[in-house]
């Protein structure tokens, strides 16, 4: 699986997290360690974000 990973260390709830696109479009999503290592392993997990086609992308952090 190939993916960019960021670590934005800790967010606060209700924060907003402000993605640049340097491109026309691109898979952005937002989950904690726990969801990230479920991703990786293929399993079910969850996340804000999706499809993003317009640059840049605000995430809202509701977890």
């Amino acid at each position: 699986m190939n993916f960019t990973h960021y670590n934005l260390g800790h967010v606060e709830r209700g924060g907003v997290v402000v993605v640049t696109l340097s491109g026309s479009a691109a898979n952005v999503r937002l989950m904690d360690g726990s969801n990230f290592s479920n991703y990786k392993a293929g399993r079910r997990h969850r996340y804000v974000g999706g499809l993003a086609k317009r640059s840049p992308v605000r995430l809202p952090n509701a977890a």
